[in-house]
């Protein structure tokens, strides 16, 4: 049965009924029965698309969506024209069934970044396997970064299989090891921190950012779900904190996977800090932000936008680290690592390491025939503060004047 033919068409200025100045791409389909019909669909006006250039591009994306099964017709689709129709398709925000906005923005870095100067006139089925693995050689980056450039690659060419624009993703390969080789192996060991090095360093902080970082080191949130942290996440009578978003440059959208969804079990003595800054803030009710910005230009939105966190790491902890003479580069996830580093050191079990930290797998086995009971979490968790907890002496009394003793404390509450 002979099929439907669509040839490329073109971009042409024309006159709306309106009489608005409009481009039109038009085209002609060939039918089964060998009759030639000219179609034509309104790209947009001149007024959006000052240059023909401007018009063609935004009708590559449409070009696309014209390809059926098998339909040859068209001019091959390059990398420039697939990344347009990946961003239209999958980079857009679509709340909680779509991609996380952190994955959204490091994907749309890498594709401006790496994959556009270096592929955009290849045409998708001109791209070798060889010819990736020999570029990614050349670029003068670690191994992590390249290899998210790889999967990011395959994630592309896996979305024009799934349109139909292209049969392989030369990427991945059509068997196990036949794709684009690129390690991923960390070239240098992420720094930690000594139990003494944390001690030294909370005793140079101011209340809040000492808070963030009792709450960073003993819970392992990541900054983005530290920063988006409410009051009423805090559960005080349970002991828990519900994450239920991520803040990155000052967007809130959900956490990273699913895994990261569930409660964090917080201690007593780190509850309490808490509510010694739930005192002192400005911002205590429900729906405003834990660490909340209290910035004049935020006008009316204070206490309901959170306070950037990459800032206070370079004007608040960077420097007193320095004070004190930590070395090592830190940053907000150098206290997730050093968590991680510390539970495995007590000899926690690997399942429930793995849920104290949310990731989504340690191992499949683990994954599907271990779960680690609440009390077994909150006892490793216990440890790790107890062993970070400055000795009585050490406590530092003016920050928190009024600090409750942990033993006064049941169910979360101070009395």
């Amino acid at each position: 049965m002979q099929r439907t033919r669509i040839q490329r068409g073109g971009v042409n200025l024309d006159v709306s009924s309106s009489g608005k100045d409009v481009w039109v791409f038009r085209w002609r389909v060939t039918m089964p029965n060998g009759r030639r019909v000219m179609r034509k669909r309104v790209i947009g006006s001149l007024e959006t698309y000052r240059t023909k250039t401007a018009a063609e591009k935004a009708a590559g994306v449409f070009r696309m969506t014209l390809l059926d099964k098998g339909a040859t017709a068209l001019t091959t689709i390059t990398v420039r024209d697939l990344v347009a129709h990946f961003r239209e398709q999958e980079l857009v925000d679509r709340g909680e069934e779509g991609r996380a906005y952190s994955t959204r923005s490091r994907c749309e870095s890498v594709l401006k970044t790496w994959v556009l100067p270096r592929w955009e006139k290849t045409p998708i089925d001109q791209i070798r396997t060889v010819a990736v693995e020999e570029w990614l050689r050349s670029v003068s980056r670690a191994n992590a970064t390249k290899a998210k450039i790889r999967n990011t690659m395959s994630l592309l060419l896996n979305h024009a299989i799934r349109w139909d624009f292209t049969r392989s993703n030369p990427i991945t390969g059509p068997v196990r090891g036949s794709g684009v080789r690129q390690s991923a192996k960390r070239e240098r060991i992420p720094d930690i921190l000594e139990v003494g090095e944390f001690q030294a360093l909370l005793g140079h902080l101011q209340l809040r950012e000492r808070v963030m970082l009792w709450v960073s080191m003993t819970t392992g949130l990541r900054r983005g779900e530290l920063a988006g942290l409410r009051w009423c996440d805090v559960d005080f009578e349970k002991l828990t904190i519900n994450v239920l978003r991520s803040v990155i440059d000052q967007r809130v959208g959900k956490v990273k996977t699913e895994a990261s969804k569930k409660p964090v079990p917080i201690d007593p003595y780190v509850a309490e800090d808490l509510l010694h800054w739930q005192r002192a803030s400005n911002f205590v009710s429900p729906e405003h932000y834990v660490f909340a910005t209290d910035a004049a230009r935020a006008g009316t939105m204070r206490g309901m936008q959170p306070l950037w966190l990459a800032k206070v790491m370079q004007y608040h902890i960077q420097p007193a680290a320095q004070q004190v003479g930590i070395a090592k580069r830190i940053a907000w996830h150098t206290f997730r690592h050093t968590y991680t580093t510390l539970l495995h050191a007590n000899g926690e079990d690997v399942k429930v390491v793995q849920e104290l930290l949310r990731h989504g797998s340690a191992k499949i086995t683990m994954d599907v025939y271990a779960q680690a009971v609440t009390k077994a979490k909150r006892t490793a968790q216990n440890k790790v503060v107890a062993c970070l907890r400055f000795r009585e002496a050490d406590v530092v009394e003016n920050l928190c004047p009024q600090r409750v003793p942990a033993s006064k404390i049941e169910n979360g509450v101070s009395y």
